[in-house]
């Protein structure tokens, strides 16, 4: 087994670091050998802060990572990385620039401004709330056909944490637990506006993250949730009433969560675009 390393990470943003945070750990996850300590630095907006920040990064020798769209702070964070022979990268300039070149404008250099109120920070807000009441079949002929998107799946095939994920795209996702036992609500055989996504993941993989949850819980351990010839046919099942109904499908089993949403994503733009063309064609 590999040893896990250990780095310092020196985090700056003008802003909440939001944008940062996210871009670091997606990079991290390339590297799973290596354990970051991260040191945060959040809403540094002034020269005194960063005097600061590099004397701690001094202490604990790591790379510099920053945020910041006021070129003249940069400008000083980038002078002072270079004393103290700190390595420091500017995260977001380099797409900024391109932008501006291609657009051929210039940025507003406003701290935060990704994170203003806007429509779109309402949209994400009013799509939470909808995916969580509409959770695991909640919400059944109520409001359902405000959905952007329905996910149905077996149960532990990650329904819950993509809508979750969806939600913070402002996307309104609802999910349906699929039991071989039950038949599936027949309201959502009639809705056309959303977009029905079913899930689905090896039953071996299901059985593994089945019986794990149950240890989180501290329940017992034989149950048809666990067989796997059950689990089998709860897979089956599934599968035969995407099939039946046309349903896109999506394979869980090797994929993160935020894979599977952009998968989705992508099906929901490629829909927007046919019924963008169907409308185009019925006005001509």
């Amino acid at each position: 087994m590999s040893s896990i390393s250990t780095i310092n990470l020196h985090l700056v943003s003008d802003s909440t670091g939001g944008t940062l945070n996210g871009l670091v750990k997606a990079s991290l996850a390339q590297f799973p050998n290596i354990e970051a300590v991260e040191h945060l630095w959040n809403l540094v907006r002034t020269e005194q802060q960063i005097d600061l920040l590099i004397k701690e990064a001094e202490e604990n020798p790591g790379p510099v990572l920053f945020t910041m769209v006021d070129e003249a702070l940069a400008k000083y964070l980038r002078k002072k990385c270079k004393e103290a022979k700190l390595p420091y990268a500017a995260i977001l300039q380099p797409v900024i620039s391109i932008l501006g070149e291609h657009l051929g404008m210039e940025s507003q250099s406003m701290p935060g401004l990704q994170h203003m109120l806007d429509d779109k920070y309402f949209d994400r807000i009013d799509a939470m709330d909808y995916a969580l009441h509409h959770d695991d079949g909640q919400g059944i002929g109520r409001e359902l056909s405000e959905a952007d998107v329905i996910l149905l799946g077996v149960s532990r095939t990650s329904k819950t944490p993509t809508c979750i994920f969806l939600a913070n795209r402002g996307i309104k996702a609802a999910n349906i637990p699929l039991v071989p036992s039950i038949e599936p609500p027949q309201e959502i055989f009639t809705l056309k506006t959303p977009l029905f996504v079913g899930l689905t993941e090896s039953p071996q993989r299901l059985v593994e993250i089945r019986t794990n949850r149950l240890k989180q819980l501290g329940q017992k351990q034989k149950t048809d949730y666990l067989e796997l010839e059950k689990v089998k046919e709860e897979v089956a099942f599934a599968r035969q009433l995407y099939t039946r109904m046309g349903w896109p499908v999506i394979d869980v089993t090797k994929r993160s969560v935020e894979e599977t949403s952009a998968e989705i994503l992508a099906l929901l733009s490629r829909r927007k675009e046919i019924i963008a063309g169907e409308e185009k064609a019925t006005n001509l």
